[in-house]
C-alpha cells in the first residue's frame, strides 16, 4: 500500500532511500514536477517505472543526480558548451542528452545509446539522491500522456498502490517539466521547451539552439501527451477565449494574466480540476512564445492535440 510522507518528517528521506536500494519506487518532489524514481544501476525497480506509468519502453527516462561532479560516471564526450551550461544551471529545470557511459542501463535509456541528466533544484530530493549513492531514474509521476503532477495527491491520484512511497514536499514552485537540449547531434538542439528559458541557454553558451531533427529521443517530444480527459481548446487572447466559452457549454477559460510563472505553477493543476469538476472543455489562452512562455504553450499545444 502506498505512504504519503512530509519531506519535513524527520525520517522521510532514510525511508524514501530504504524503499529505492530495496528496488521500490518513490514519488520524489522536485522543482519541475514530482518524478516516479527508481535507482537507475537496479533494471528490476526501472521496470516498474514503465509498467507503472503504462509508457513504452522505447521512451527514455531521465537520470537524477545530486550534483555536477556525478556527470562524468553516466556521461562521455561532454562537450564544453554542455559542461558549461550544468555549470551555471544546475541544479535547476535544465536536462542535459549526452553520450552514455557504460555505467548506464540501456533500460533507462529506451535502448538508445544516449542519456538524459539533470540536477533537481529541491533539496528533498537532493538529500534522498545523494544519500541513495546513485543516480535515479525519474520520469514524471503519472500515467504515461496524462497530466503531469505538482503535488504529491496528484501522484497517488494516477498511481496509487503502484508507488511504494510519495514524499510530500507541496506544490512544485516551477510547475512544467525540464527544458531539454540534445549535445549529441552537430549542433546544440531544443529536444523540448521548459522550465529554463532557451534565451537564457542561448546567452550563456555563446550561440544558436536549433529546432529538432530527427525522431522523439526525450520526454515530452510525442505529438499528444500532458492531456487532461477534458478537451483542450486553444486560444489566441481573451476575447477569443470568451466567444469560445459562450459557444462551449461546460467549459471554463485558463488565462494567463501576464502572469506566466503563476500560469506554469497552477497549470497541471487546473487541468485536474477541471477533469475533478468534469468540465466538458477548457480553453486556455496561449501566452507568447518566449521564455517560459514557450514552456506554457507546448504543454497546452499536444494536450489539446487529438
Amino acid at each position: 500500500m502506498s505512504v504519503i510522507i512530509s519531506s519535513h518528517s524527520p525520517n522521510a528521506v532514510a525511508r524514501a532511500v530504504d524503499v529505492l536500494n530495496s528496488g521500490g519506487l518513490v514519488g520524489l518532489p522536485t522543482e519541475t514536477v514530482y518524478g516516479l524514481a527508481a535507482r537507475a544501476d537496479n533494471d528490476e525497480a526501472v521496470a516498474k517505472i514503465y509498467v507503472a506509468k503504462g509508457r513504452p519502453s522505447g521512451h527514455p527516462l531521465i537520470l537524477h543526480i545530486s550534483e555536477m561532479s556525478e556527470l562524468n560516471r553516466y556521461a562521455i564526450n561532454i562537450p564544453r558548451e554542455a559542461l558549461t551550461l550544468a555549470q551555471q544551471c544546475w541544479p535547476g529545470p535544465l536536462t542535459l542528452l549526452l553520450n552514455k557511459s557504460a555505467e548506464v542501463s540501456h533500460l533507462v535509456t529506451g535502448g538508445r545509446d544516449t542519456v538524459a541528466i539533470r540536477v533537481p533544484a529541491n533539496d528533498c530530493a537532493l538529500s534522498i539522491i545523494d544519500r541513495c549513492g546513485h543516480a535515479v531514474a525519474a520520469p514524471s509521476a503519472n500515467v504515461f500522456g496524462h497530466v503531469s503532477p505538482s503535488t504529491a495527491q496528484h501522484v497517488y491520484d494516477d498511481l496509487g498502490d503502484r508507488v511504494d512511497l510519495i514524499v510530500d514536499d507541496g506544490n512544485c514552485s516551477i510547475g512544467v517539466e525540464s527544458t531539454i537540449i540534445d549535445f549529441t547531434a552537430s549542433h546544440p538542439q531544443l529536444l523540448r521547451p521548459g522550465g529554463f528559458p532557451v534565451e537564457d541557454i542561448e546567452s550563456i553558451i555563446g550561440g544558436k539552439v536549433h529546432e529538432p531533427s530527427g525522431d522523439a529521443r526525450a520526454s515530452g517530444m510525442l505529438a499528444s501527451h500532458y492531456s487532461p480527459s477534458c478537451r483542450v481548446i486553444l486560444a489566441h487572447d481573451m476575447n477569443e477565449a470568451c466567444a469560445v466559452f459562450e459557444t462551449t457549454p461546460g467549459s471554463r477559460i485558463l488565462d494567463h494574466s501576464g502572469n506566466y510563472p503563476l500560469y506554469a505553477a497552477s497549470l497541471y493543476a487546473q487541468m485536474r480540476q477541471a477533469d475533478f469538476d468534469n468540465m466538458a472543455a477548457i480553453i486556455a489562452v496561449l501566452p507568447l512564445n518566449t521564455g517560459l512562455g514557450s514552456a506554457i504553450r507546448d504543454r497546452l499545444t499536444k494536450a489539446s492535440f487529438l
